[in-house]
């Protein structure tokens, strides 16, 4: 793909404007095009990010969504904002229509296009977008559990005193309230995370939901999340422009189980290349077929 690539964000609010900078200090694209309903929101975040110019050879400006379309990379931002109280998947009903709304009006979208996923809740609309944009299941992904996994390991990484890229360790399953975190694989140095004495007497359950409720914490605080998002963003962008292959939890489709969500796929210029098989135990196994059925049954609802 290379620095001559052109990426789309479409939905000039605070996540998009924010991965716009991402990418645009990140000095990888060729192009970034921001694409709104609200054309006067667009045309602000333009001028305001065009004063970033001076640190950066990437243009950036607005654009329709046919032009969006035909980027090669397209970066769907767009959706109803979380309310403090609601879960991820209460989004469904109005992003839903957005979603559908958006893809049409890329229509025909270009056939080696990346569609990354990035409204909530992303993987029941990641499954729609396969649905509706009519690109290969491993062009069009969502951001995931990517986010949740960064918290997991910035967390681990300050209890037990190590770089954070030296803890591998994920969050899988759904970007949501029934995610789950592989212990039995996670390790830092091929040492197993929970042999580690202060992990020893850890409460998984508390951990887990520290990790999984940071983002509901943030939004009542702040109103909203868009700083962590931008930068996993840009990082997916780099990797597939780059070809770079890195490993990383995002959702796609798993035919096991027949629904979207959070694996460990390899992601290169094709998007993602293939999905890494991980070793969990019988209740990480049980508890993510759990969280995949219920996704099913939604992503059944809204695609026959």
């Amino acid at each position: 793909m290379g620095f001559g690539s052109r990426v789309a964000v479409i939905g000039a609010g605070s996540v998009g404007a924010t991965i716009s900078y991402a990418l645009l200090i990140q000095k990888i694209s060729s192009e970034i095009i921001l694409v709104d309903i609200v054309e006067e929101v667009v045309q602000g975040q333009v001028l305001d990010l065009s004063d970033a110019n001076f640190i950066s050879s990437t243009q950036i400006r607005g654009g329709t969504f046919q032009e969006a379309g035909q980027c090669d990379i397209i970066i769907i931002t767009a959706g109803a904002k979380q309310k403090p109280t609601e879960t991820r998947v209460e989004l469904i009903e109005r992003n839903y229509k957005i979603l559908d709304s958006v893809i049409k009006s890329m229509q025909p979208i270009k056939s080696s296009a990346i569609l990354l996923l990035v409204a909530n809740p992303v993987d029941i609309l990641t499954y729609i977008a396969q649905k509706l944009s009519g690109l290969p299941k491993n062009q069009v992904i969502g951001s995931g559990t990517f986010l949740d996994s960064a918290r997991l390991r910035l967390k681990i990484a300050s209890s037990i005193g190590v770089a954070e890229n030296a803890v591998h360790a994920y969050v899988l399953g759904e970007h949501g309230d029934s995610q789950i975190i592989a212990w039995s694989s996670a390790h830092i140095g091929g040492k197993p995370l929970l042999d580690f004495p202060e992990l020893k007497n850890i409460d998984k359950e508390k951990f887990a939901k520290e990790i999984s409720g940071k983002a509901y914490e943030i939004i009542k605080l702040k109103g909203a999340t868009y700083f962590g998002i931008a930068g996993c963003v840009s990082s997916l962008v780099q990797c597939i422009v780059l070809n770079q292959k890195h490993v990383r939890p995002l959702s796609t489709f798993i035919e096991e189980y027949g629904c979207v969500l959070s694996m460990p796929v390899v992601l290169g210029s094709n998007g993602i290349e293939r999905m890494i098989e991980i070793h969990l135990d019988s209740d990480e196994k049980a508890k993510l077929k759990q969280s995949a059925v219920a996704l099913k049954q939604i992503c059944d609802k809204y695609v026959k």
